[in-house]
């Protein structure tokens, strides 16, 4: 755990005591080790940035409140892992022509099929940020990017049976959750 250097001061205290000394010491120990994580998956140094820079905002904004339950690099390495799924959740949702936009407007679609629609893939993009992380990272290249077995495989320098298998297991916890209350 990241220490202040007095005797039992941890970085969460020393975000409320000395907040920009706190950041300053994650970004020394951390920052790198957070990029490299995010480039394996979006492979474009820009995006990278951009990604660990909104956790590092993050957590300043929420630098009063914060309660850190695992080590404060398993912390920093979720939050980059969730921000990464946004990234290519919205990077394929995102709206590139307002031409396809006038084609979705009048779809018949109710605004109450849409709220659900809405709160289904908020519930969607919680259960894959909880997946294991190989497993949210597989399932969502496939989804939001369309990739097939084969280009992920070659991505994520692993084998094409480990992605069906992260697939399959995806899927299964989807179900799962999805339809545990029904």
């Amino acid at each position: 755990m990241l220490r202040s250097g007095q005797e039992g001061e941890t970085v969460e205290s020393l975000l409320r005591i000395n907040p920009e000394k706190a950041l300053s010491m994650m970004y020394d120990q951390y920052y790198d080790d957070m990029c490299r994580q995010v480039y394996m998956i979006v492979k474009d140094e820009i995006a990278t940035e951009d990604i660990v820079q909104e956790v590092f905002i993050e957590v300043w904004k929420i630098r009063d409140q914060i309660a850190i339950n695992t080590s404060l690099g398993s912390y920093l390495k979720r939050a980059c892992r969730n921000r990464t799924l946004n990234f290519i959740r919205d990077r394929k949702l995102g709206w590139e022509d307002e031409s396809v936009l006038a084609e979705h407007e009048d779809t018949g679609v109710t605004s109450e099929q849409h709220l659900d629609a809405d709160d289904l893939n908020r519930k969607i993009q919680a259960i894959i940020a909880d997946m294991p992380e190989k497993c949210g990272i597989v399932f969502s290249l496939s989804r939001y990017n369309d990739m097939n077995y084969t280009d992920i495989a070659k991505e994520l320098n692993i084998s094409v049976k480990t992605v069906e298998h992260q697939i399959s297991k995806a899927l299964k916890i989807l179900r799962k959750e999805i339809f545990k209350n029904d």
